[in-house]
């Protein structure tokens, strides 16, 4: 499971999936049928494309909050359950992703001590996963946004 999520990771994502459903099967079914399940991801995990974009982002980011553990939140995403909080300019221009065309908005969220940051890099080799964060095309738009 470890090699599924870090080695492999986002250049196959159901690596990890079939992986699970592999340690399920072999519970079920035991030695020594459940044998094949495991050697079948093995197989599986040994053949797929790498990427451990995944990883380096999420070691960069806990660094990150390492080095700054007391950077404020922007204010705009803040939540602002009571009028003082309103008032201080909580939660004030908050774009919601999801209401916006192609679910885009041109809004920085990380502290200002990391304006531009950017953790993911999608890799070169392996699948290319469609989600819009990975695209070339969302990666050159955010890039855009966040150094005007």
């Amino acid at each position: 499971m470890r090699f599924a999520s870090e080695d492999v990771g986002n250049a196959d994502p159901g690596a990890l999936t079939l992986t699970l459903a592999a340690k399920e099967a072999y519970d079920f079914l035991g030695d020594p049928e459940g044998e094949l399940a495991l050697a079948q991801a093995t197989l599986y995990l040994a053949l797929a494309p790498k990427s451990n974009a995944v990883y380096i982002a999420h070691n960069e980011a806990k660094e990150d909050v390492r080095q700054r553990p007391a950077e404020p939140v922007p204010l705009h995403i803040r939540n602002a359950p009571t009028r003082l909080m309103k008032d201080l300019g909580y939660g004030t221009g908050y774009q919601y992703a999801h209401d916006a065309p192609d679910a885009r908005v041109d809004q920085q969220d990380l502290p200002d001590s990391l304006r531009g940051r950017q953790y993911y890099r999608r890799p070169t080799a392996g699948s290319k996963p469609s989600w819009g964060g990975a695209s070339p095309k969302w990666r050159r738009w955010r890039l855009r946004a966040a150094t005007a």
